[in-house]
């Protein structure tokens, strides 16, 4: 059966026929228009009620109208392509339309439709200019490299990228074709392996983009809407010089690129260079990604059999990604994500503009330098002048990092680094907003700031700690006003990691919560927010898998095979490597405290096995040795030899019948999936979607799998309980499954994630 053709398939009919036959003209248009200056068209995309455009139906339906109309517009010779919101010009195609697709052959189709109006575009007698300003990403870099001509704002707001990769996908509208023509194999096997932002500058040396405008000042307007406005005036002289042939598109190249493109262009050295990438590929997602290996077969279908085969296998491999679980898994985090930047307790009645910091440790050096970025006046205290001194070279080293990527520069660092007044005292704490203390773990310690804070700090402040494990209401039992104190759990290191787990007690108020995210999300974080208890809930999912990490390599399986098997399933880091990071005296002293609050549903490994490592110094990468032995430079660690005797002290028999690779995997896993599970019982966790995002970006649970909700939709929550059943005939209680997961085991139907 043939396709029936669509409005702009149908040859002109005359102008008014057409306009009442075929077009939605007579229906305004909400997302795309265009006004004719002359003899260029500008056309401009403006998705209503959003900050961002994206490529969804109705828009990609009004864009091959416009198209068509100035197509068959005699008058017009050339056309514009620009966005009426200053920071987007598209920021991809719409995630939920792939996602209402129930099969692969639905998503191909999509690309395809993609992929021929690109072809249209690319093919126009018409020259056709984009004009980019903010962000050009997915498929909105897929309209801009189908265009003739591209003009880019160099402002920071512009960014280029194809990070569908990220999504488990890959660029579904000619992308993985048009590419590796216009940048040459390498640069484009790198942008979209890695689905990195590319800036302005990087863009234009790349041969990304052809022209760069520089963003103008403030004047009659904002800058963002002169800067669009210049951006349009430029582009209209391009588009005209094109037309009239006073402009060439033709990219001169330089003479390395001339024999890069030569070279690439020899069939044996694009077999190195598919080589070369397959094994990086291989080697740094342990084959759990399918997208990276597809882009790689994708782009080789095209260069090594020609356009039809690239453009046919690369619709096919776009459906057939959107159908993976993995795609699904990680489009679950961004919908999550999404969701975990909005601050569900509205705004809170107070801005906090002056924050203030105790303790200059790693942690509090960290919430320091992640806050004075953000532009929050930050008082950094600390109790000896030396502590002090490190936490702010930190600071620096952490901004002047940012210089050196170019995505500060130095008058900028200097001038957000004189926000932050370091010191020994209480002064000026009478005017802070709120107060995150960073002391040590120790709950002497954080009662006697605790008191010391509220008596010069003003009635609205609020007081929050960053402790991992201890409970905020024992925080809270010495405060005058335990309606102003939260638990504000930061990851180390503060500026790499994004999430935030936010505590609330029973005593905690709405508005308290409400400016403790609206904190985290102005120092850019994902947060969560769960209810008080023992090791919360990333701490708390952590301790039965790491006393299990403990048990195995009681069993006799060293720590390298134990990190092998671990990373082999997808954390990011192996689970001995784990503990070394995270300090085997911080580790221990959790253990400590949760095995007392759980009891015997925590054990495992024996403690004493940790306790003895901290006695020999043996304290992770901090000490220069925990399990392995670390060095400055040395990359290839060797695993540190005093622990040979600790280890063999502490042995015990293993259990062959679940001491297979893939049972020490389920038993680490299962452990962390059901305490998941028990705290979402419990009511710590509020919801699935947040106990996801904890785990992924707090724990570094694999992403490819979407977090331990998710995975258990997709292994089975009855298939999770038989293995628990398994292993607690075995090992006893430890490996009991909860109740939430028994009821979702007995009941097929029910998910985790509808």
């Amino acid at each position: 059966m043939d396709p029936v053709p669509s409005s702009s398939d149908l040859p002109s009919l005359g102008y008014a026929c057409r306009n009442v036959s075929t077009s939605t003209a007579l229906q305004a248009r909400t997302h795309v228009s265009y006004d004719i200056k002359g003899d260029v068209a500008v056309v401009r995309f403006n998705t209503p009620n959003s900050k961002v455009n994206t490529l969804s139906k109705q828009l990609n339906a009004e864009f091959t109208e416009v198209m068509n109309e100035i197509w068959t517009n005699e008058a017009v010779k050339s056309a514009v392509l620009i966005s009426s919101k200053p920071g987007s010009f598209i920021a991809g195609a719409d995630i939920d339309m792939i996602a209402a697709c129930k099969t692969s052959q639905e998503v191909t189709q999509l690309s395809q439709e993609g992929q021929k109006m690109l072809e249209k575009i690319e093919q126009s007698p018409k020259p056709i200019v984009a004009a980019i300003s903010g962000s050009c990403l997915g498929g909105g870099l897929e309209v801009a490299i189908a265009c003739h001509y591209r003009i880019a704002t160099k402002d920071r707001k512009t960014i280029l990228g194809t990070p569908e990769v990220l999504l488990g996908l890959l660029p579904g509208a000619g992308a993985t074709q048009r590419l590796p023509k216009m940048v040459g194999l390498p640069a484009a096997f790198d942008m979209m392996l890695t689905g990195r932002n590319i800036n302005a500058d990087r863009a234009k040396k790349m041969g990304l983009v052809d022209q760069l405008v520089d963003p103008l000042g403030p004047g009659v307007k904002p800058p963002e809407a002169r800067t669009i406005e210049y951006l349009e005036e430029v582009a209209i002289g391009f588009a005209r010089g094109l037309a009239n042939k006073t402009v060439s598109a033709k990219r001169s190249k330089g003479l390395v690129q001339r024999i890069t493109d030569y070279a690439m262009a020899l069939p044996f050295v694009r077999q190195q260079v598919y080589k070369t990438v397959e094994n990086k590929v291989q080697k740094q997602t342990k084959g759990l990604y399918p997208a990276p290996l597809k882009i790689i077969e994708v782009v080789k279908a095209g260069l090594d059999q020609g356009h039809d085969t690239g453009y046919l296998t690369e619709s096919q491999s776009f459906g057939h990604l959107a159908m993976t679980n993995e795609s699904k898994a990680l489009i679950g985090l961004y919908h999550g994500q999404v969701r975990c930047k909005k601050n569900k307790f509205g705004t809170p009645q107070r801005e906090v503009k002056t924050l203030a910091v105790l303790g200059a440790g790693l942690m509090g050096a960290g919430i320091a330098q992640v806050s004075v970025d953000k532009g929050l006046k930050t008082i950094l205290k600390d109790t000896m002048q030396q502590g002090l001194d490190r936490g702010q070279q930190q600071v620096f080293k952490g901004l002047n990092g940012k210089v050196k990527k170019k995505s500060l520069t130095s008058f900028e660092r200097d001038s957000i680094l004189s926000n932050m007044t370091a010191q020994l005292d209480y002064k000026g704490f009478e005017k802070a907003d709120m107060v995150i203390e960073a002391v040590f773990e120790d709950i002497n310690i954080k009662h006697k700031v605790l008191k010391e804070v509220e008596a010069v700090i003003p009635p609205h402040c609020i007081f929050a700690s960053n402790t991992s494990a201890l409970p905020i209401n024992q925080i809270a039992a010495v405060s005058q006003r335990p309606e102003k104190v939260i638990g504000m759990h930061y990851f180390s290191p503060v500026d790499k990691m994004q999430l935030l787990e936010i505590i609330t007690t029973d005593k905690t108020s709405q508005d308290t919560a409400a400016s403790a995210v609206a904190v985290g999300l102005k120092q850019g974080k994902v947060v969560i927010v769960v209810k008080d208890g023992p090791g919360f809930y990333t701490t708390r999912c952590l301790g039965p898998m790491l006393a299990e990490v403990g048990r195995v390599l009681q069993e006799g399986i060293d720590p390298k095979k134990v990190d092998a098997i671990s990373t082999a399933f997808g954390f990011p880091v192996g689970a001995a490597t784990l503990i070394d990071e995270v300090g085997v005296d911080v580790a221990t002293h959790v253990a400590e405290d949760l095995g007392k609050a759980f009891g015997e549903r925590f054990g495992g490994g024996s403690i004493g096995l940790f306790k003895l490592m901290v006695q020999k110094g043996f304290l992770g990468r901090k000490a220069g040795k925990g399990f392995y032995i670390y060095q400055e430079g040395v990359k290839n660690r060797s695993l540190n030899s005093g622990m040979d005797e600790i280890l063999a002290q502490f042995k015990l028999p293993a259990k062959p019948e679940v001491c297979t690779d893939e049972d020490i995997q389920m038993r680490l896993v299962t452990r962390f999936v059901n305490e998941a599970a028990m705290c979402l019982q419990e009511g710590i966790l509020s919801n699935p979607v947040e106990g996801d995002i904890g785990a992924v970006f707090g724990l570094g649970f694999p992403p490819c799998l979407g977090g331990p909700f998710r995975y258990a939709d997709s292994y089975g929550a009855k298939q999770l309980v038989d293995k628990l059943r398994k292993y607690e005939a075995v090992y006893g209680s430890q490996f009991t499954p909860c109740q939430l997961l028994l009821d979702y085991a007995n009941s097929p139907g029910k998910k985790f994630h509808q």
